[in-house]
């Protein structure tokens, strides 16, 4: 919890060199040493250095970069739900921001809208592409709108909250409700034969939890299940596009490789990258 905040320098460290007392900061979540070779490349969400987990270099074979507010498996980091904070590696984890714009303004920079372009450009979105995003949370409705303002067609919005499907339907999306189309699979490919061009996955595996699951992962033998990804790669026309930027953690039970690769898909993940959008 605490990772988006908006602050005021109050004090600076020997090493910081791009602030000064009084400025105010967006604090981004991502860590990032501005050092390794990853952010040397501008990758900073794939920092080699900001995150000592031990229990993601056993689980992934590598370490991503650290996240204030977030678990011990991305760093065990405080959040910033204080009067006060420490923000370390501060040149490279917080940008300026105007004293005269509201915070709520800015807020969503430092993760949500970021996360949302970042999905954005991992799915490759154009001038015309029909899109459709799962998850209409606020960083679904947040890629919704801005894949609008790329160019968009066409959004299909789908989620089962009534509350947030209204919302997206009055930005202009075309609402799924998933308690309705049990299948959305089957439901998007009969409104829309030839598939979505792009297909962005923003609910993760939130999104289908179910009591059975939870029960088999605090035993130890569950495992994340891919009701999601399986709907987005059938949704999605030969030759297009995904991006992944939902919470998985863990393995799946099953992936439909077959249609995967058959049907030319490309599909990519990972986190946002705050400083660099």
């Amino acid at each position: 919890m605490g990772r988006e905040a908006i602050g005021v320098v109050d004090e600076v460290g020997p090493n910081v060199k791009s602030l000064e007392i009084g400025d105010r900061v967006i604090i981004l979540p991502v860590r990032a040493c501005g050092h390794c070779d990853y952010c040397k490349r501008k990758e900073y969400s794939l920092c080699d250095v900001s995150n000592p987990s031990k229990e993601m270099q056993i689980a992934y074979g590598h370490r991503v970069a650290g996240i204030l507010g977030h678990t011990q498996l991305r760093g065990g980091y405080p959040g910033n739900q204080a009067e006060f904070c420490r923000v370390p590696n501060a040149d490279f984890t917080c940008l300026k921001a105007p004293h005269d714009v509201d915070a709520w303004k800015l807020l969503s920079l430092s993760d949500v809208d970021s996360t949302a372009w970042h999905a954005l450009e991992l799915a490759e979105v154009r001038d015309g592409d029909v899109v459709g995003v799962w998850g209409c949370g606020p960083i679904g409705l947040s890629i919704q709108r801005l894949a609008k303002l790329r160019g968009a067609s066409m959004v299909y919005a789908i989620d089962s909250d009534p509350r947030r499907l209204q919302r997206a339907e009055e930005f202009g999306m075309i609402p799924i409700d998933v308690a309705a189309h049990p299948d959305i699979r089957e439901y998007l490919l009969s409104i829309r034969p030839q598939g979505v061009d792009k297909a962005i996955e923003a609910s993760g595996y939130r999104s289908t939890q179910q009591p059975s699951l939870a029960a088999m992962r605090a035993s130890g033998l569950g495992r994340e299940i891919t009701d999601p990804v399986s709907a987005i790669i059938k949704a999605t026309r030969k030759g297009g596009n995904i991006a992944l930027v939902g919470d998985f953690f863990f393995t799946t039970h099953d992936f439909p490789i077959g249609p995967f690769t058959q049907k030319a898909l490309t599909v990519r993940g990972g986190q946002s990258i705050p400083q660099r959008v």
